[in-house]
C-alpha cells in the first residue's frame, strides 16, 4: 500500500510582484528513482506518485504517493520543480497575486498529518517586505535536510574566501575547528603578533577584535578600578 511523503510548505505574497507570489513544496523523501516519477499539476491540483529507496543503504523500496486540492488557482506554466537525491523541490505560481496569505495549503479544512509548515522558508505576512524571492536559488534549497549538500560546508571545512586574513589563506580543513587542526603549520604567535594582539593570542576571538590592544577600553569587562591610598590621620 502507497504511503504518504512528508511534504513541507511556505509562502510568500504580493499584489505587485508575480515573483513573490507563490508557494514553495518540499516532498521530503529521499532517493526517489527518477524513472518511476509521475508528477502531476493542475491548476488547482497537485499529484506526486513515486518509488524510493536504496538497497545499498539499507532502505527499504517503497511506493510513495499524495494528491492534493490547492486552496486557490497556480499557474503550472510558470510553476518550477527540481529534483536532487533528498527531495522534490517545488515552486508554485500563485495565479492571483494579492497581499494576503492562503490561509491553508489545500481546498479542504481538513488536516493532513504528512503536510507540514517548512519554517525554514516561512515568513509572517505582515514581515515579509523586503524578502527576496529568487525562484533558481530556492530549487537549489529545497530538501536541504541540515544544511546536506552545500559544497565546502561540511563541518566548515574549506572557507576558500577567508584569504584576505593575514597568514590564514584559504583556512583550508578547519572541519569543526578541532584543535586548529589544517592551519598549515603556521607560527600562531607570529600570526598574532602582525595581528596587533600578541597578548591576547590565549583568545583567538581577542586578536580579531583587536580588544586586547586598546589601553583606553573601559568596559565592565576591565573589572573594578584600582583603590586609592588614604593618609591615615595622625592622633
Amino acid at each position: 500500500m502507497p504511503v504518504h511523503p512528508e511534504v513541507l510548505w511556505a509562502q510568500r505574497s504580493s499584489e505587485l510582484d508575480e515573483k513573490k507570489n507563490v508557494l514553495y513544496l518540499t516532498v521530503n523523501l529521499p532517493d526517489i528513482k527518477p524513472e518511476t516519477l509521475e508528477y502531476t499539476l493542475t491548476s488547482t491540483t497537485l499529484s506526486f506518485k513515486a518509488k524510493s529507496g536504496n538497497a545499498e543503504k539499507g532502505l527499504e523500496e517503497k511506493d510513495y504517493e499524495f494528491a492534493l486540492n490547492l486552496f486557490d488557482e497556480v499557474v503550472p506554466e510558470e510553476s518550477q520543480k527540481n529534483l536532487t537525491s533528498r527531495a522534490l523541490a517545488l515552486v508554485l505560481r500563485k495565479k492571483e497575486k494579492k497581499a494576503e496569505f492562503w490561509p491553508r495549503l489545500t481546498k479542504e479544512k481538513v488536516k493532513n498529518a504528512f503536510v507540514k509548515t517548512d519554517f525554514s522558508k516561512w515568513v509572517d505576512e505582515d514581515e515579509q517586505d523586503g524578502e527576496g524571492t529568487a525562484v533558481d536559488e530556492d530549487l537549489d534549497m529545497g530538501g536541504m535536510g541540515g544544511m546536506g549538500g552545500m559544497p565546502g560546508m561540511g563541518g566548515m571545512g574549506g572557507m576558500p574566501g577567508m584569504g584576505g586574513m593575514p597568514g590564514m589563506g584559504g583556512m583550508p580543513g578547519m572541519g569543526g575547528m578541532g584543535g586548529m587542526g589544517g592551519m598549515g603549520g603556521m607560527d600562531f604567535e607570529q600570526m598574532m603578533k602582525s595581528m596587533g594582539g600578541a597578548e591576547g593570542a590565549g583568545d583567538l576571538g581577542e586578536g580579531f577584535s583587536g580588544a586586547a590592544d586598546d589601553p583606553e577600553d573601559d568596559s565592565e569587562d576591565d573589572g573594578p578600578p584600582p583603590l586609592e591610598a588614604v593618609e591615615t590621620p595622625k592622633a
